[in-house]
């Protein structure tokens, strides 16, 4: 007897800063990598298919995005100064006047 099959597997890559649009407001978004594999004997062998979106946390809308979209976000939020994970920089408040 073979047992054989596939198996999904879910994986968080970044979070971002971006409008949604579903709802329209700034949110943040997580992107995220799905990937699935053939299975045998319950041993994951190789991926069958990758797939990438971003799902706005505000809403829940997910929005599919290709490869090379997925991977600028990465950069994009790795490249955010002071290591933080979102997709702009936070900007420091200045005072009018001082």
């Amino acid at each position: 007897m073979i047992i054989f099959g596939t198996r999904g597997y879910l994986y968080q890559l970044a979070i971002l800063t971006l409008v949604c649009g579903g709802c329209g407001n700034p949110a943040a978004h997580t992107l995220r990598k799905r990937v699935t594999k053939f299975t045998l004997f319950f041993v994951p062998l190789f991926p069958v298919s990758t797939r990438y979106a971003t799902q706005c946390t505000f809403c829940g809308t997910e929005q599919k995005v290709t490869k090379e979209q997925a991977e600028q976000l990465q950069t994009q939020a790795a490249g955010a100064p002071g290591g933080q994970p979102h997709g702009r920089p936070q900007q420091p408040h200045q005072h009018p006047g001082a």
